[in-house]
């Protein structure tokens, strides 16, 4: 009796479900978007290799409904990547809020140290379970933070791709 649902569970978890296709998406004209209404310069990747796929891109204004359905707190870009490795990393940019904007774009990560990337100190951060780390830059017009499962070394890296123009 007991061999039957074993067989089964079994069969359902160990099959092969098969390629989930990641969704691409145009993200330029979005970030066209965002820089013709952002109060603040709005930062994107220049000249990544064509092995970087970009998985999501958003822009909402202050007051504007959010995924969740919620009126949004701040301006807020978002623009996330799958680099070569298949590792999501993601930008985070918004002017009002930055407490709370930088405790969810990190999950809630601790100071550990800090990265000097073109003259900018970037405070590093770890997320408690020590899997996310995030560079964050707050300055008085906007708040960025990078995050990604992945060394502080290739989030340096991205963050040197990044312009306002």
């Amino acid at each position: 009796m007991i061999l039957i649902p074993l067989l089964i569970i079994t069969v359902f978890f160990t099959r092969n479900l098969g390629d989930h296709p990641v969704k691409v998406v145009d993200w330029k004209p979005v970030l066209t978007q965002a820089r013709s209404e952002a109060p603040y310069p709005v930062l994107a990747p220049v000249n990544l290799p064509d092995t970087w796929r970009a998985t999501q891109a958003s822009w909402v204004k202050v007051g504007q409904r959010t995924d969740n359905d919620a009126p949004s707190v701040r301006n807020a870009w978002t623009l996330g990547f799958l680099d070569p490795s298949q590792t999501y990393i993601s930008l985070y940019q918004g002017d009002l809020q930055s407490d709370d904007l930088v405790r969810s774009a990190t999950r809630e990560a601790t100071a550990d140290g800090s990265s000097t990337i073109e003259g900018q100190t970037w405070e590093r951060r770890v997320s408690p379970d020590q899997r996310t780390r995030s560079l964050v830059l707050i300055t008085p017009e906007v708040t960025t933070v990078v995050a990604g499962d992945t060394s502080y070394e290739a989030l340096e890296s991205y963050v040197s791709t990044l312009r306002s123009s």
